[in-house]
């Protein structure tokens, strides 16, 4: 039963991070080389204080390939204030965050420590194939 799973067990633990003060062209090339839909984005002290999604990348990519110029930072471009889910989670949760949400993949915490990501793919792939 679906409601058996936990996100842990489908979470990804292998996950990049980046700061607020990464240059944007970095954290863009370290998204696309790790193959990863987001990088949580962590202050000096390890708090998560927001993502940085491939779609938040396409502002600045599209202004360098215009302008032959990369600018700012990830605290200029990155989503504040992500929202969670609790590795302990059952993946029913985790599901309706993503149906009531746009969101792609969440970030994973445990004892407000980041643990991970949740991609929505991998919840409906275990949806289609349990249901």
């Amino acid at each position: 039963m679906i409601t058996d799973l936990l996100v842990r067990a489908i979470m990804q633990s292998d996950i990049v991070t980046v700061t607020p003060d990464s240059p944007i062209r970095r954290a863009v090339a370290l998204l696309v080389e790790s193959r990863l839909p987001a990088a949580p984005v962590l202050s000096d002290d390890g708090a998560l204080i927001g993502i940085l999604t491939q779609k938040d990348c396409f502002r600045p990519a599209l202004h360098a390939s215009y302008y032959q110029e990369w600018k700012g930072t990830v605290a200029d471009h990155m989503t504040r204030g992500a929202i969670t889910v609790k590795a302990g989670d059952d993946l029913m949760r985790a599901g309706e965050i993503f149906l009531k949400l746009p969101h792609r993949v969440l970030p994973v915490v445990e004892d407000d420590t980041l643990v991970g990501l949740l991609d929505r793919a991998r919840v409906l792939s275990l949806l289609v194939r349990r249901g």
